[in-house]
This record gives C-alpha cells, sequence and structure tokens, in this order.
C-alpha cells in the first residue's frame, strides 16, 4: 500500500486542490491523507466564494497529529500544490522535513503553482520567489506548465530545444523529476497540447489533442496521478504515459458534457483502464 499526505486547498463543491487530486489516487489504491490549507465552497474560478483560508499553524498542527500516531514512518510521498501564503509554505516545508525524518526513502512532489499563459501570475506576492528560492530546491518531482517552467527558469522558451535547457536549469535547482504540464513549443500543433516529463537527462513528450474547454483542477489532478504511476514504476516515461491517458480522458467527458467542472468521479474508470492511449516519444 502506497501512502500520500496531500497539503492542499479544498472545495466542498466542484474539483480542485484535494478535492481534485485525491479520489484519483484512491481509485488507483492510494491511501491519501489529505491536509487542507483552505477550506472553501467552490473554486476561485467562478470569481466568488466563501469559506477560510487556514494559517500554517494548523497545517503543523493536523500533521503533528499524524506524526503522533507513528504514520510518518510509512509515508512514502508529500504532495502539495497552491499555496495561499509564504506561512503555509514553510508549513509544507516543515512537514515533509517530518516526513523524511521519519522515512528518508519518502519524496516531495512540488505543483509549483504561480500563474498560467492569458492569466499572468495569480498567486500572492512573495510566492513566486518562495517557489523558486525555498520550495523547487526542496522537491523531489515538480510539476510546472509551461508558463511556471519559463518562470522558475527565469527565461522565456519557444522551441523543444530551448524547453529542455530550462528543464535542466530547474533540475539544477533541486529536483530530478520534472513535467511539464500545458507544453506549446514551435513544432506543437494547433490542434494539439504537449506534455514533457524529465529524469536522468532524459525527455519524454506525449502528444495530445487540445480540447475545447476551460476547467479549473486538471492540473491537481495530473500530478496526482504522475506522482501514484512514479512511485510504482520509478520511470518517468512510464508515469507520463498513463498520466496523461487518464487526464486526457477526463478531460474529453468533461467537454464532451459542456460541463464547468472536471467530471471527476464519472470519469474514474480512466484513472485504472484509460479509453485512448497515447505514444511516448524520447526527444
Amino acid at each position: 500500500m502506497v501512502n500520500v499526505l496531500s497539503i492542499q486547498s479544498h472545495v466542498a463543491y466542484g474539483h480542485a486542490g484535494n478535492a481534485s487530486a485525491v479520489f484519483p489516487l484512491q481509485r488507483l489504491g492510494v491511501e491519501v491523507w489529505p491536509v487542507h490549507t483552505v477550506q472553501f465552497s467552490n473554486h476561485t474560478g467562478y470569481g466568488a466564494w466563501t469559506g477560510r483560508v487556514f494559517d500554517g499553524q494548523a497545517v503543523d498542527e493536523v500533521v503533528q497529529g499524524i506524526e503522533d500516531r507513528g504514520a510518518l514512518a510509512r509515508c512514502d510521498a508529500v504532495l502539495s500544490g497552491y499555496l495561499g501564503s509564504a506561512d503555509i509554505g514553510h508549513a509544507v516545508l516543515g512537514s515533509v522535513a517530518k516526513v523524511r525524518s521519519a522515512n528518508p526513502a519518502a519524496v516531495w512532489c512540488c505543483d509549483p503553482v504561480i500563474g498560467d499563459v492569458g492569466r499572468g501570475v495569480f498567486v500572492r506576492p512573495g510566492i513566486p520567489e518562495f517557489m523558486r528560492e525555498v520550495a523547487v530546491p526542496a522537491a523531489d518531482i515538480v510539476t510546472p506548465n509551461h508558463y511556471e517552467l519559463d518562470l522558475l527558469s527565469q527565461s522565456e522558451t519557444r522551441s523543444l530545444a530551448s524547453v529542455k535547457d530550462a528543464v535542466s536549469a530547474v533540475q539544477a535547482l533541486g529536483p530530478r523529476v520534472v513535467l511539464t504540464t500545458s507544453l506549446v513549443a514551435e513544432d506543437t500543433p494547433d490542434d494539439a497540447v504537449d506534455l514533457l516529463a524529465s529524469e536522468g537527462g532524459r525527455h519524454f513528450r506525449v502528444r495530445t489533442p487540445r480540447l475545447d474547454l476551460s476547467v479549473n483542477g486538471a492540473g491537481d489532478a495530473i500530478a496526482a496521478l504522475f506522482l501514484a504511476h512514479w512511485l510504482r514504476t520509478r520511470s518517468a516515461g512510464d508515469a507520463l504515459a498513463r498520466a496523461a491517458a487518464s487526464v486526457f480522458g477526463l478531460l474529453r467527458l468533461t467537454a464532451e458534457a459542456g460541463s464547468r467542472e472536471i467530471l471527476l468521479v464519472a470519469a474514474q474508470d480512466e484513472y485504472v483502464t484509460p479509453t485512448r492511449t497515447f505514444d511516448v516519444t524520447e526527444v
């Protein structure tokens, strides 16, 4: 049994943060210990929501309680996503340190949420610097989108070669595995989107059809799925192939239904036996 401590935001209605990551992990047979950094009515993509943001101490207290149960020695990975504040970021770092102390083989998968194409930076001031200078160097796996890869590497990438250089620059900061999502390079067709998984000097690309939809939470789901498959295969290429197929199936069903929310539960079979698979190419 694989155990993952997932420290992320949470919404009651819809799917984002832990409400997007936990169920796919569970459907794959992973035991998840969710710790919420916020409790909102819905994701912020609606423009209005209710609820509250927790502080770093609240996260520390929950993780301390898990440690008191003697469970951290069985924790295989920490998964983190959107950080509402640097205070929460330091709480995540403290939690990772506790887990690594109890189980030195445990890994940290950090989704360095900063911004996206068309939206720019949407996190609070100080978070981009915290991600690049503190979080990413301490992580084992990072899952930036193309926009975030450029910010972390302090470069502007268009060609596949420049993307690979940017990935190498991020790996030089600390993490050994980089999954770049929503990748659009010069050779990416207009009707497609690429994902690139990089590890040990090798780069693996999957190209999937571009779907006409705008939803929240898909990035949280793919980070979780990639982590689950990497933990089992220890192969970035294999993890990429399986995660990409599952997320495409999830998004295809969501697009066909015209849903504003990803159909996380309705698409659950896609996590185990994806309807469509895609070739992985080493580039």
